[in-house]
């Protein structure tokens, strides 16, 4: 008997015959009803937040008594922005600087593929925060609608993909994936290639999960998990012809490490950077919780920052209980997606960017749009909490202050 709730399997494994089936390829892109409002849906939600950016330039000035508004972009051209565009415009090592110069920024800890797309775009779009706003626009549409579709296949229950949306959308960090950061670009890549390793299409998921890591480790925890799938799936007989493809995903980031060897002498450059720079050192997770713990409650930390601390705090704790989650339903390539990308964050000296990163664990907007279909209490109590936490957070980003 299976342990899976019936509000929240996985989609059956269809027989070999109708695996091997080609799906048309206009059906593919083709947009459904159902489809259409989520994408209306997606452009609602950035209005919303296009309002809130331009009230905020007004009411929040970084300095008080001016007479003028911030410019229109400047709510979007904070922390990690401004390393991408620094690095679309510079590249990783200008003037022949690096890793000890003096002032030295740490930008190889970025992957290249969202800087590398950002200069193609600026070479249209000439302001380059507009650039990076088209990217996660596009990116975030493309993102949103693979989501309700992996949403449709797991949940039985009629409006299963537009309740995701709205949960996934709303969310407390959703203001990141329209600002110029590397989440909806990485989702763009990312939820395809789950959707397309769902339907056993190997090529096309290694494609699309290569390109996700070229844009961020994270690409090699997706990897992992569609490699178990594959590995799952072809236990039953089928598709070892296309188990060569599940490799292909680490091309990028090993050339990104001969690249950063070949200029610095250290093929782990980007995360000796990241240690400089974001104290993610090895530290054993007690350790870590401990020391985010002292950040958030010990009165270390000014309150905005302490606020961010416990954020994280409780970020980890849901992916904690995603994990235990999926584990007890046997959803295994999903828990090995969200567990490795746990330790990874939870292994630093303290927690950075889990609250952030939750917005990369798409089986958890799935799983609570599955429990408020079930409980049509849950969705109203979720959005009563998450609604003046995501204006929290998003005012807070687009204001300049630190929003994980």
């Amino acid at each position: 008997m299976s342990t899976l709730s019936p509000g929240l399997r996985p989609p059956p494994v269809r027989p070999a015959a109708a695996a091997a089936a080609p799906e048309p390829p206009a059906a593919r892109f083709r947009l459904s009803p159902a489809d259409r409002g989520v994408l209306w849906l997606y452009l609602l939600t950035r209005i919303s937040l296009w309002i809130t950016a331009h009230f905020a330039r007004w009411l929040f000035p970084a300095q008080s008594g001016v007479r003028e508004a911030a410019p229109v972009l400047a709510p979007f051209q904070h922390w990690d922005a401004n390393h991408y565009l620094h690095l679309a415009r510079d590249g990783y090592f200008p003037a022949g600087a690096g890793p000890g110069a003096s002032g030295w920024d740490n930008r190889e800890a970025f992957f290249p593929g969202y800087p590398l797309l950002l200069r193609a775009v600026h070479t249209v779009v000439p302001d380059w925060t507009a650039a990076g706003l088209l990217i996660s626009f596009v990116a975030g549409a493309v993102a949103v609608l693979a989501l309700a579709r992996i949403a449709r296949a797991y949940l039985p229950e009629e409006g299963a993909g537009h309740r995701t949306a709205v949960l996934f959308l709303l969310s407390p960090c959703a203001v990141f994936l329209a600002a110029g950061y590397t989440e909806a670009l990485f989702l763009a890549f990312a939820l395809p290639a789950w959707l397309a390793a769902m339907k056993h299409r190997w090529a096309l998921a290694a494609v699309l999960t290569t390109f996700g890591t070229a844009v961020r480790v994270s690409g090699l925890f997706l990897a992992a998990a569609i490699g178990l799938l594959f590995l799952l799936s072809a236990r039953a007989g089928r598709h070892w012809r296309s188990a060569g493809w599940t490799l292909l995903p680490a091309l990028p980031p090993a050339a990104y490490s001969w690249y950063l060897h070949a200029h610095t002498g250290d093929w782990m450059a980007w995360k000796h950077a990241q240690e400089r720079g974001w104290y993610r050192t090895f530290h054993p997770p007690w350790e870590a919780w401990a020391n985010t713990w002292t950040g958030a409650f010990g009165g270390t930390q000014s309150t905005g920052y302490a606020f961010m601390f416990q954020a994280e705090l409780a970020a980890m704790v849901v992916g904690l209980a995603l994990v235990a989650q999926l584990v007890r339903r046997r959803r295994w390539p999903e828990a090995v997606y969200v567990a490795l990308s746990l330790w990874a964050l939870g292994t630093s000296y303290w927690y950075t960017s889990v609250p952030r990163a939750t917005l990369l664990w798409w089986p958890l907007w799935i799983g609570l749009a599955a429990l408020s279909l079930r409980r049509p209490w849950f969705r109203t109590a979720y959005l009563c909490v998450a609604a003046p936490v995501t204006t929290l957070v998003a005012l807070t980003f687009l204001t300049g202050r630190w929003a994980g």
